[in-house]
């Protein structure tokens, strides 16, 4: 991929919890939906994900780091995979520390 992506995390709530089995899935559909805009021509690539569970480890949501040419091409790959994007932020420089 192109060295010109910006880098962008991407917080996904969900309305109501999700299993295993619900992750997966949407993950399989998001891989989909990322081969459709490369071969689009659009500049797009998932770095990695964390997920968020509340305290019965059921799965709460995602934040999602994307490298993309830009916000538009994470807002359409949310839209078209059907998953929620409920804020897009380019990512800053990472914090040092312990």
């Amino acid at each position: 991929m192109a060295d010109d992506l910006d880098d962008f995390l991407i917080l996904r709530e969900l309305d109501e919890p999700i299993d295993r089995e619900g992750l997966d899935a949407a993950a399989e559909q998001s891989g989909e939906t990322l081969s459709e805009l490369r071969d689009e021509g659009v500049g797009i690539e998932w770095v990695d994900s964390e997920v968020l569970t509340n305290g019965n480890g059921a799965i709460t949501g995602t934040v999602c780091h994307y490298r993309a040419e830009s916000e538009d091409a994470v807002e359409e790959h949310a839209d078209r995979a059907g998953l929620p994007a409920t804020k897009v932020s380019r990512r800053g420089e990472p914090l040092e520390g312990e």
